[in-house]
């Protein structure tokens, strides 16, 4: 990495002098795909030049080129089981293991390769370029026959340095993915990859915005674009990333995406540039070295068709640029006064003339960067703080209780380094609200020690300086810092502050989802489903164990008719043998929590013990009237079916909250003031990663719960519905294959996460047994004549008892061999004698030793494991927390300080948590209150925070009656 630095700066000189390359480059660069691979090499040419000069690198360079083939090819081999990087290479040549060893071997040779990454490679492709038509270079990369022999002897020289160098393994890998252009290749995506190469090296770039490691990063955006699901990745490829959970993978994609989008938006705007005949080797330079969008946009600023220019292009149109820069370069002979023409506006007087020049020199200092570098290092050493405050105009006329809302930011001010997420979010409503103004606050010890730095060391002229001079230079630093710098930072960083914000919004939102989606299901139960309401009656809606609706209903217990409707509701519930009751949380809530709470307290209800909880009832109203509802429930009235779906909320709150839109569940934070489309994205994935680590009953489940299943959309999940009602039940994940639209890519993303009832498919099988028979013999006979005619494959119609596992269909045969290994039966699946085999023999070799027996990596083999000893109808929410059910009711005017009493978390934000206590208001556990101490050791949290559903005992710090608060202190997590 040290070399670095010193390539940026010599790419400026580099670029400069080598202007007759520069045409090339860019024709290249317009003309066809080809032509856009050559011209990316070709804007790396114009970086490397620097590096040849140094004599250690020019040995090195030859090899690369090869070695940057070798990585390619390398690539090609599945990335699968790259997990051991840190593998020795001599280990990886045995051929014992077929799976995975292969590729290790691949993976020890990469670290080689790849060690001297930023530099070397790039380098090699650009010479390869410039002695070479681009033809040439495109079999390089291609054919493998040339490969090993250069392969080798490059790994052979770069193994001894690296050895020497004691690098650590994944640095090395790093560059195995580092290809940047490579994995592009084979994706769809991947030409705009190659079109758009940047200066920085994509690998390295994510690994430091996300703190990944390099090698995780590449294997990464190698399954990615190959269009790998989060969830797949997250449960089936934990060795290629080091076992990250799915929010990370979340993050390092959205970071990818965006780097993506800075690359292609920088390319577009060379292109411009080109063509306008505005793009010099500097200007190229800078904007190749740009990682974010504020910096391109700073970058180019200057250079877009505005009606006027800025004040440095005004007067570089009245030709006062080599005033400017002879001031810098050759002061001895600069004479302003020559530059004066009287009848020419803007030229007309010696100020007039200084003014332009001095604007010049202010955009020459704003656009270097290592001035705009050593005022960010400048800031980040230095207390900078953004500060709030009521605005005058909102103080006159703006609406009294939005000002109120603000109060805490009237006069507010905080170190940047130390602000919140949410405060950051307020402050920006607050400004967009036009009530309160906002500024970032760089202290005058910063401009006065960049201005000494700008005029002694950086833009120190070469000569000896009049004083008349002297004064246009520091003027000219002045003026850069407070007209273009100055207001550069600050939009930095409030951009850098709110999006960071944003994504913090976003996370906690996709926790929250989470948590709220993985609610344990209460089965077993019939339910009373109520949608309260005052003048429209409450609705009711019985539904039976198995979600089908019973009976609905309307009953008026706010209207003065309550005791007569409560015979009604007494009648139904022992009809039905119902004794939960769940209430939606909306209108008229409480009074009918209290109305039910009153009768239960008199036992009406007996002999029924009935029981009552609260749930969420947001988004309810909005699929009552959506297309979906009216498909499923065609002969309800809306105002029934969200009483139906406020009670399936308890009996399987998945299934029935992946029909509301996510954005409707409302949990999270300043959900509308971020951005739409990342939260949107973020929420599908979230419900995508919860569909599928469920897992969803092939046989039985409904098409709105398949499309969320990892690798299948709204039509595979239909044509699946469609093939299972025109061939009956599938009985074998193969099977899946015959669906029309479901190829070989979307069965591998899919397979895992889709279950079958062994007891539901005997009991089918046997009814069709005569039938079924003569079929499997059918298929084994057609197999094998079919394997020459026809490509299409032959499905079996057994059922297999691993299909009701969480065990990939790819390590079926890794299973089957466990199994034999064990002495176990493929039908003992999740009985007690299986868990004893399988404990008996991890005991005895352990689980590397046997993963090692099995050519296997470890972490399948745990995957393994875990599918054949979980029992059957295993369900991973059964670790999560089920509603609260209640049978009496707390006032909000019961409350005193010190009560303790049990809740349920309604949402978490970054602040603090709020728990439902039952009194018609949430209380706020302030976050400083929830300690690591109070929190159950027994659950696998990911982060310190509660999350929505979990249920805790608080104690009441504060009420606060008029702004109806309650401040809340966690006991513990029940």
């Amino acid at each position: 990495m040290s070399s670095l630095p010193r390539r940026v700066k010599s790419e400026a000189k580099a670029l400069t002098s080598e202007d007759d390359e520069l045409p090339s480059f860019l024709n290249s660069s317009s003309e066809s795909e080809e032509e856009e691979e050559e011209w990316e090499p070709k804007s790396k040419i114009t970086k490397r030049p620097r590096l040849p000069k140094k004599n250690e690198t020019k040995p090195k360079k030859v090899a690369a080129p090869r070695s940057a083939v070798a990585r390619k090819r390398v690539k090609k081999v599945a990335i699968k089981e790259e997990l051991d990087v840190s593998l020795p290479v001599a280990p990886a040549e045995d051929s014992g293991m077929q799976l995975v060893k292969p590729k290790e071997e691949d993976v020890g040779t990469k670290p080689k390769t790849l060690n001297q990454k930023p530099a070397v490679p790039k380098k090699m492709e650009i010479k390869s370029f410039q002695g070479k038509n681009v033809k040439s270079l495109e079999s390089d990369e291609k054919p493998s026959t040339s490969v090993p022999v250069v392969g080798n002897q490059v790994k052979h020289e770069k193994s001894e340095e690296d050895f020497a160098f004691d690098e650590p393994p994944f640095k090395k890998i790093k560059s195995t993915a580092c290809p940047e252009g490579k994995p592009v290749k084979n994706l769809g995506g991947n030409k705009v990859k190659e079109e758009f190469e940047m200066s920085w090296d994509i690998v390295q770039a994510l690994s430091e915005i996300t703190n990944v490691e390099p090698w995780v990063c590449a294997n990464l955006i190698r399954l990615f674009q190959e269009e790998n699901t989060i969830p797949f990745i997250a449960r089936y490829r934990k060795e290629l990333i080091n076992n990250l959970e799915a929010d990370a993978l979340r993050e390092v994609q959205q970071t990818l995406e965006e780097l993506r989008t800075v690359a292609k938006k920088t390319h577009t705007m060379i292109q411009k540039l080109k063509k306008e005949g505005k793009l010099s080797g500097c200007l190229l330079t800078a904007l190749l070295n740009c990682r974010t969008l504020e910096e391109l946009d700073h970058v180019s600023a200057p250079y877009k068709t505005g009606s006027k220019g800025t004040k440095a292009q005004r007067a570089k149109q009245l030709g006062l640029e080599p005033a400017a820069l002879s001031l810098l370069q050759n002061p001895m002979e600069l004479n302003l006064f020559s530059y004066i023409r009287p009848n020419t506006k803007g030229l007309s007087t010696i100020q007039e003339v200084e003014a332009g020049v001095q604007h010049i020199l202010a955009d020459i200092f704003a656009k270097d960067k290592d001035t705009l570098d050593f005022i960010r290092k400048l800031c980040q050493q230095r207390y900078i703080c953004i500060q709030s405050a009521l605005a005058k105009v909102s103080s006159k006329s703006g609406n009294e209780k939005d000002i109120d809302k603000f109060q805490l930011y009237h006069e507010f001010s905080c170190n940047i380094k130390n602000i919140q997420h949410h405060q950051i979010l307020a402050i920006n409503r607050g400004e967009n609200l036009k009530i309160l103004t906002v500024k970032v606050n760089i202290p005058d010890g910063v401009k006065n020690e960049f201005c000494w730095w700008c005029v002694n060391e950086r833009w120190r002229p070469k000569q000896f300086l009049k004083p008349e001079l002297m004064r246009i230079l520091r003027n000219s630093v002045e003026d850069a810092y407070k007209r273009l710098i100055y207001p550069l930072l600050c939009r930095e960083f409030r951009s850098k502050l709110t999006s960071d914000a944003e994504k913090e919004s976003v996370m906690m939102f996709g926790r929250n989802l989470r948590q709220l989606l993985l609610t344990s299901p209460v089965r077993g139960r019939t339910l009373m489903g109520v949608d309260p309401g005052y003048k429209h009656g409450c609705k009711l809606a019985i539904i039976s164990p198995t979600s089908q609706i019973l009976h609905t209903d309307v009953v008026y217990l706010h209207s003065g008719q309550g005791f007569r409707e409560a015979e009604k509701i007494k009648r139904l519930l022992l009809q039905y043998n119902c004794s939960t009751v769940v209430i939606g949380n909306g209108t008229a809530c409480r009074e009918t929590e209290a109305y039910f709470a009153d009768l239960i307290m008199k036992k009406y209800f007996a002999p029924l013990d009935v029981v009552y909880c609260i749930v969420s009832e947001a988004g309810a109203s909005i699929y009552s009237v959506s297309p979906e509802a009216s498909k499923e429930m065609p002969d309800l009235d809306p105002n029934l079916r969200s009483a139906v779906s406020i009670a399936r909320r308890v009996q399987d709150p998945l299934a029935e909250l992946v029909k509301i839109e996510p954005k409707h569940i409302g949990v999270g934070m300043y959900q509308h003031d971020v951005s739409q489309t990342l939260l949107k994205a973020t929420l599908d994935s979230v419900v995508e990663e919860c569909v599928s680590f469920v897992g969803v009953d092939i046989n039985i489940c409904s098409e709105i719960l398949l499309r969320h299943i990892a690798g299948l959309n709204a039509n595979r999940a239909k044509n699946i519905i469609e093939w299972r009602e025109k061939n009956g039940p599938f009985i074998n994940r193969e099977q899946l294959k015959e669906v029309k639209g479901l190829g070989p890519k979307s069965f591998q993303q899919c397979a895992g996460f889709i279950r079958f009832n062994q007891e539901y498919i005997k009991t089918f099988c046997s009814s069709k047994k005569t039938e079924l028979g003569s079929n499997a013999l059918l298929t084994k006979a057609g197999a094998q004549g079919k394997k020459k005619s026809k490509p299409t494959p032959c499905v079996s119609r057994q059922p297999n008892p691993l299909d009701q596992t969480c065990i990939h269909p790819e390590s079926y045969s890794i299973a089957m061999r466990f199994l034999s290994f064990i002495g176990g039966n493929a039908n003992d699946i999740g009985k007690s004698d299986m868990q004893q085999k399988v404990n008996a023999v991890i005991q005895k070799e352990g689980l590397e030793g046997t993963a090692k027996r099995l050519n296997t990596t470890v972490h399948t083999l745990q995957l393994i494991i875990d599918g054949l000893t979980q029992p059957e109808g295993f369900d991973i929410r059964t670790d999560f927390d089920k509603p609260d059910f209640k049978r009496s009711i707390v006032c909000f005017e019961d409350l005193s300080v010190g009560t303790v009493l049990t809740g349920k978390v309604e949402n978490a934000t970054p602040f603090g948590v709020f728990v439902d206590i039952g009194v018609g208001k949430a209380g706020l556990i302030p976050v400083r209150n929830i300690t690591e101490a109070k929190l159950s050791k027994v659950k696998k949290r990911r982060s310190l925070g509660l999350g929505p559903g979990e249920r805790v005992e608080v104690k009441v710090l504060n009420v606060d009656i008029p702004r109806l608060r309650i401040t809340l202190d966690l006991i513990r997590v029940l």
